[in-house]
């Protein structure tokens, strides 16, 4: 049986001359521009646009909260199976024999600062303590938030927001272009990804389009990073420095303002331009080596210094709890609940009063409590125990609404990151296994993740229930809780020197993000050329700065005070799109490794002949 060639003469135009020379000008121009829109319309008329971004961002997590919960449990699926299996499991991406680019640890170093490093100096205390506070089981009332009841399941969904679901994501898009560029020397661009399923198709208007789409989201998933990286850094060189004109005094503590995130934000990006114009090779491999390095030492301080301990504890149960749970976390979407159907479900003396009691019983970020006292009139006049009953009507729509706002959120964050970090994984994995790519790339990493979370959190968590934080940490913001927690750790000048160290870690984390996302747009946008003009590296990295100025400050301007709301919107929409591509790669990718599994069959036939 005579097996057709694989479809491999992908034709990417691109200009042969003048400024956009080497790269394609459709792709490049439809990017530009609709950036530029999106810089002018957040810039000239900031709240009309954190006010439609966040309108359109809440529709589509309320109208697409089962699909993402679905797809994402399935990418975790389809790669564990992928790995599995002998065939395609030791299949290398390059030519046979080939030796890995890059050295173990600075591949996995990479890959760290790349994936996931600025977030988990963010979030490594912020998650596990939001999560303590309000999860699903919290949430339903099963137990009571910020208790010792409420670790378990706190660390469940921190496992779930950081683990291996948010590494396949990753994983899906990375393993998809590595395969094709590596196996059949095909561009490293989104749209080789989707050849087997549409052939010569890709070389249209349909691959610029998915190549915009990944561009796009790509910018949107960094700004969001970005964003968070920028006020953390900002937090720090307030605890550092003291100095008021950086920080916004007017709430309960004290917050960036806008000033200090625009000049924390024209610092990180200057340096990372200047970091992407040296390439992946020094700027990206340097850094990426030298964040590994203080991690570590960060990590080391906690163990030594922080609850070690009760954090080694929570990781060996959490982690069971994980893996226990773990099919239902990646298949359990939660609907949302009409008010029909909320009041079909209360007693009947409230069911005459659905419309004042339906919006607290099904507010996900409220409380019994919280519910009881905001009723008014005729509501507030039922007995308790029918107040409870409302309320517990209300339950399936509290958990919608957490899930939409929380899981769903944090898997279109890694969505829109994806094809930056995928294809940053592809660029660096020539060489190595599949099953090698996806055991390094999901499980290595995300190991360290809850490491990370459970000793940093841990100790944030345990300096809470002890009473010595006496509720600080958790009144903190989100960025300066690491600094609130080494505050209660440490004193003196060694607290000045970690808490140095962790404005050099979260500097160096966003130079990696930043640069390697500047490297990878360029990549997309010539074609998968790997080496790109520094003019063009330049270009981005101001675009990239545009965009994220001009969304903090529609954010903090706008309806919200949250300066991060608009980015995080214009994320979440970017990324929907990019989702749906992801799936035709999955498709794809099964159909190739199929293919490519009976073309060697065949082959092995021809050289071993029946006799």
């Amino acid at each position: 049986m005579n097996i057709k060639p694989p479809f491999t003469d992908i034709e990417i135009r691109k200009a042969a001359s003048g400024f956009y020379e080497g790269y394609s000008v459709p792709i490049a121009l439809i990017s530009k521009v609709s950036m530029t829109l999106l810089v002018i319309w957040a810039l000239v008329w900031p709240a009309n646009a954190n006010g439609v971004l966040g309108s359109l961002n809440w529709r589509i997590l309320e109208d697409f909260n089962a699909f993402y919960i679905l797809i994402v449990g399935f990418f975790a699926f389809f790669l564990l199976v992928i790995a599995v299996l002998p065939r395609t499991g030791r299949r290398v991406m390059g030519k046979a024999g080939e030796k890995p680019e890059f050295s173990d640890f600075s591949w996995f170093s990479m890959m760290f600062g790349a994936g996931l490093g600025v977030g988990l100096m963010v979030f490594a205390t912020a998650e596990p303590l939001g999560l303590w506070g309000s999860n699903p089981l919290v949430v339903a009332g099963a137990v009571a938030g910020n208790t010792p009841e409420a670790l378990e399941s706190g660390y469940r969904y921190t496992f779930l927001h950081y683990g291996f679901h948010a590494w396949a994501i990753y994983v899906v898009t990375g393993l998809s272009l590595a395969y094709y560029a590596y196996t059949r020397d095909m561009p490293l661009t989104i749209r080789s990804a989707l050849t087997p399923l549409f052939g010569r198709f890709v070389n249209g208007i349909f691959g610029h389009l998915v190549d915009v789409l990944g561009v796009v989201a790509t910018i949107l998933g960094v700004s969001v990073t970005i964003g968070f990286g920028v006020s953390q850094f900002i937090d720090g060189m307030y605890a550092i420095t003291g100095m008021e004109w950086m920080m916004d005094m007017g709430g309960e503590t004290p917050a960036p303002g806008t000033v200090g995130l625009i000049a924390g934000l024209v610092v990180i990006m200057a340096m990372s331009v200047l970091s992407a114009v040296s390439g992946v090779g020094r700027g990206v491999k340097y850094l990426s080596n030298l964040n590994l390095v203080l991690s570590i030492l960060l990590l080391l301080v906690f163990v030594a210094f922080g609850s070690f301990a009760f954090a080694m504890t929570t990781y060996g149960a959490a982690f069971i709890d994980y893996i226990q749970h773990f099919a239902q976390l990646s298949f359990g979407p939660h609907l949302p609940l009409s008010e029909a159907e909320f009041a079909a479900k209360l007693p009947a003396e409230a069911a005459p009063l659905a419309g004042d009691l339906y919006a607290g019983a099904t507010n996900a970020w409220g409380s019994l409590d919280g519910f009881k006292g905001d009723l008014t009139g005729a509501a507030a006049a039922l007995p308790a125990a029918t107040q409870e009953a409302a309320y517990a009507a209300g339950t399936e729509g509290r958990l919608f609404g957490w899930q939409a706002g929380w899981t769903t959120f944090y898997w279109a964050w890694w969505i829109a990151f994806s094809p930056f970090v995928g294809l940053f994984l592809a660029r660096i994995s020539r060489g190595r296994t599949v099953r090698e790519f996806i055991v390094g790339c999901i499980f290595a990493p995300a190991l360290v993740c809850f490491a990370w979370m459970t000793i940093l959190g841990g100790t944030a968590i345990d300096l809470e229930l002890s009473g010595v934080a006496q509720g600080s940490i958790l009144a903190a913001s989100n960025t300066a809780k690491l600094f609130v927690t080494l505050g209660h750790m440490l004193s003196g000048t060694f607290l000045n020197v970690i808490t140095v160290m962790c404005v050099v870690l979260i500097l160096t984390f966003l130079v990696t993000s930043a640069d390697s996302g500047i490297l990878v747009m360029n990549t997309i946008m010539s074609g998968g050329e790997q080496e790109t003009g520094i003019k063009h590296r330049i270009v981005w990295g101001v675009i990239l700065t545009l965009v994220i100025g001009t969304l903090l400050i529609a954010g903090k301007n706008g309806a919200g005070a949250d300066p991060m709301e608009a980015l995080k919107s214009a994320m979440i929409i970017g990324a929907l799109p990019f989702t749906m591509v992801m799936g035709l790669m999955c498709a794809s990718l099964v159909k190739a490794l199929y293919r490519d599994g009976l073309r060697e069959k065949h082959a092995e036939r021809i050289e071993n002949p029946a006799e």
